[in-house]
Parts: C-alpha cells; structure tokens; sequence
C-alpha cells in the first residue's frame, strides 16, 4: 500500500525521482510453512481476540482498496520472506528489480502464493523475464544472502522498526503507509531545498567555455 501511495504521488511532481528498494524482514524468525493465518498470527502478537484482529485487518483491506489493490487476507500464505528478498536483489542485477517486486507483493497480497516456496518464487521470477535454470541456482544456493543482509543492517542504523519506510535523499525520513499528499508535500519540500537560488544580479561578468559576456551599461 506504501508502495502504491508513493507511485501515486510521484506521478504528481513534474520532477525526476529515482526509487530504490531495499530489503527489511518483519520477522526474520518465522519459518517457510506455517499452519497460522493472519488472523491468529495477530490476535497472539498483539493480545487481541480474533474478531478484533479481523477487524483491524479489514480497515487494512478498505485501505488498500482506496488505491486499487485487492488484499485477500483469509487466503493469504504467511511464510518467511527471506529468500523472496535474495530474489528481488538477483532481480536488480537483471534490471528487473520494480517488476519483481510488484509481482511479488501482487502474488502475496492478492493471489495468495507461497512466496516463501522456491518452485512459486521461480515461477514469477520468469514472468517478469529471469532466466529459470539461472534463478532455480540461485535461490538453491546462497546467493545475494549478504546483500540481503547489508540492507537489513542499514535499516538498523536509519532505526527503521516497521514498514513502509521512506528514506528520501537519505536525510528525511516518513514511517507507515502514509496519504498521497503527505508524500506529495514531502517530495516537494525536499526537491525545494535541492534547488539552486541565484543571488547576482545580470550586471556580474559570466564565463563560460566559448568565453566572457561583457556586462551591458
């Protein structure tokens, strides 16, 4: 949804931006098959009953829906997500890291895959256009593991905590999955202040490569 809500507002400034993702586990400790659903995944984090952790999820649903995208959380598969992530950095070396994460998060939130499965991870992989014996290898392996991890350690010094995180010109910083316009405003202030003011007045003496203009009297 984060995601999704930064497209949208990018899509309003007039202004080059460039988007770079990195990885950031929610819970490193969980295992690739688990029997819990959302729901009591949850009601156990947090100490609430079912009812109000279906609740909570389905003002999370609405929202999601606000900017066109289709959570089907009774169905969705909770799985550890590291090896997904080993992907979308195989991914960028391929140029195809946006893609790989849209396909991604649309398989997880919408089409309820196991994401945490190496034979599903593959199978998106060559969607967006990977190579299948080549991603196959790599995710039986241990490939882009430390790159995975050189992320995860990053966010621990920014003090990132939770998801969505946005990092811009790494110095200002929006936590959670903020409205448009916040990151509209937070884009705009931000491009402001890159911009360059210039005080002279036209009576200086400019140089430049094909000589000096003489100031006009």
């Amino acid at each position: 949804m984060g995601k999704r809500r930064l497209e949208d507002a990018i899509k309003q400034i007039d202004h080059p931006i460039e988007v770079t993702y990195r990885c950031y586990e929610l819970d490193p400790t969980m295992g690739r098959d688990n029997k819990e659903n959302m729901y009591e995944l949850l009601a156990k984090k947090y100490g609430m009953s079912i009812a109000q952790a279906k609740a909570n999820t389905d003002r999370v649903v609405q929202m999601a829906k606000e900017v066109g995208l289709d959570y089907q959380m009774d169905t969705l598969i909770l799985t550890n997500t590291f090896d997904a992530h080993r992907l979308t950095m195989y991914a960028k070396t391929q140029g195809l890291m946006k893609e790989m994460t849209e396909r991604i998060l649309h398989a997880y939130f919408t089409e309820s895959k196991h994401i945490g499965d190496h034979e599903t991870l593959t199978e998106l992989a060559v969607e967006v256009g990977l190579n299948r014996e080549e991603v196959a290898k790599m995710l039986a392996s241990d490939d882009m593991s430390d790159v995975v991890r050189a992320d995860e350690q990053t966010a621990k010094q920014y003090g990132v905590t939770g998801v969505p995180f946005f990092l811009i010109n790494k110095k200002y910083a929006l936590t959670g999955a903020q409205p448009t316009e916040t990151l509209v405003q937070a884009l705009k202030k931000v491009i402001a202040e890159n911009e360059i003011t210039v005080l002279n007045s036209e009576d200086g003496l400019n140089c430049d490569d094909d000589g000096c203009e003489i100031p006009k009297k």
